[in-house]
């Protein structure tokens, strides 16, 4: 699972998940708003908005955080509407992209990643054209100083993680299957094991290698795409040679 390690490798490297902790909670507020409209105000009841509260949990929001945004889903509150919508491309050297919307206004955000996939050498795709190289799974990742490896592989496989990677320079990264997000979710915080990103994902099955120039069109391009306003996730199947990461 390389792949999604160099995506991610390069966010910490860049200071993103610091820089980025509002744009974090900006997103996981829409998703627990929409799961909420969509399938009601009970976590236990609706297991979307299950696993959109735990990764707020593991994302440390705070209590009244979550309460608002699941009033506001189910009407309690005021707030906008959003629809959800799903763009799927290919980038440079054919790498396959996903990215997750929420927005009020389609018509203003469609144009938009369109746009941002031509500036950079890709192509925005039909719906289900690159989907099923990619598979859902629950995503932790852990800053190495904090846990030895194995004690959190310990920890982690014994709460129902299927994986864990050290291919990252700085943290350890977990994978779950979805229904078990919330358990490796809360044997990481029973541990008083904190984690620098938590979230459910699409980790693809296979990876695309690319090329110095190929990768840097390719990083363009997704920084672009992540930080849209209406963007929710990124994910791509790309792979660079590890000495790359230092330039990328």
């Amino acid at each position: 699972m390389s792949g999604h390690s160099k995506w991610s490798t390069i966010k910490h490297k860049k200071g993103a998940a610091d820089a980025k902790r509002g744009k974090v909670f900006t997103r996981i507020i829409k998703e627990m708003t929409v799961a909420a409209r969509l399938g009601g105000g009970d976590p236990e009841a609706n297991p979307r908005l299950r696993a959109a509260v735990a990764e707020a949990k593991a994302n440390n929001m705070p209590k009244d955080n979550i309460e608002r945004a699941i009033k506001r889903g189910t009407g309690e509150l005021e707030g906008a509407t959003y629809e959800e919508i799903t763009y799927e491309g290919y980038g440079p050297g054919g790498v396959a992209i996903i990215v997750e919307a929420l927005t009020d206004n389609t018509n203003r955000t469609t144009p938009e990643i369109r746009h941002m996939f031509e500036k950079h050498g890709g192509n925005l795709g039909t719906p289900g054209s690159v989907r099923f190289q990619f598979e859902k799974k629950g995503y932790f990742a852990v800053e190495k100083s904090a846990v030895g490896e194995d004690k959190l592989m310990e920890i982690a496989l014994e709460a129902g993680a299927d994986d864990l990677q050290t291919d990252d320079a700085e943290v350890f990264e977990i994978y779950t299957a979805p229904e078990n997000f919330e358990a490796v979710r809360q044997a990481l915080e029973s541990n008083k094991i904190a984690t620098v990103e938590a979230k459910l994902g699409m980790i693809p099955a296979n990876y695309v290698a690319v090329d110095e120039q190929k990768s840097k069109q390719i990083m363009r391009l997704l920084e672009m795409l992540d930080d849209h306003d209406d963007t929710q996730n990124v994910w791509s199947n790309f792979d660079i040679p590890a000495e790359m990461m230092e330039t990328a």
